[in-house]
């Protein structure tokens, strides 16, 4: 399917078949059985609404200390590699990129939301986020370097990936909600969104 350009977000509708995606389903369940979702908090104490893990050398981490990569699970265990097949994904998409060191696991259950926010923990922002939508669909909103500004929103489906680079790797976006049963990928309903990011 065409590429969608939307404030310089790269959309690829259907980049992963449904085979693929149910492949890479299975695979995220063993890399959850060794690292499990957790559910984070703000700095403030506040949960949030989804749950996260990660693979690769380095997940990201949300609780009363602040926002912070580390190298290992809150459990104490390394995080599992990242999956081949989002290796190769990122390769073609982002082929001038350093290699990817976390992918980032959010766990999406139908009431869940993740609002407005940059991705800047990261030490190097000229590098790339990609991010790959799995299970039921997400209403995408993205804006501005700032706060500020008009949005536009888009639904992302299941096996769609985006690609923040440019003057959207630093602009605000977030999920406004999700539409409860629109994919069968996974067995309990619910989304699984993996962002791809160059940590150090």
């Amino acid at each position: 399917m065409p590429v969608l350009r939307v404030r310089d977000f790269e959309i690829h509708p259907g980049y992963f078949s449904t085979d693929e995606q149910a492949a890479l389903v299975a695979e995220l369940r063993a890399i959850l059985a060794k690292a499990p979702l957790v559910q984070p908090v703000t700095p403030r104490g506040t949960p949030m609404s989804v749950r996260m893990s990660a693979a690769g050398e380095y997940g990201w981490i949300s609780d009363r200390k602040g926002y912070r990569y580390e190298a290992l699970h809150p459990s104490g265990v390394p995080w599992p590699p990242i999956p081949e097949c989002l290796l190769t994904m990122w390769a073609a998409l982002v082929p001038d990129a350093r290699k990817p060191e976390c992918c980032l696991i959010n766990w999406y259950d139908p009431a869940a939301r993740m609002g407005l926010h940059q991705d800047r923990d990261e030490a190097d922002l000229t590098q790339p986020v990609v991010s790959v939508s799995l299970g039921d669909e997400a209403l995408f909103r993205m804006g501005n370097t700032s706060r500020a500004g008009k949005t536009e929103s888009v639904w992302l489906r299941s096996g769609d990936v985006v690609v923040m680079g440019g003057s959207a790797r630093l602009a605000y976006h977030g999920i406004d909600r999700i539409r409860p049963n629109s994919s069968t990928l996974l067995p309990k309903g619910g989304r699984i969104n993996l962002t791809l990011r160059v940590v150090t």
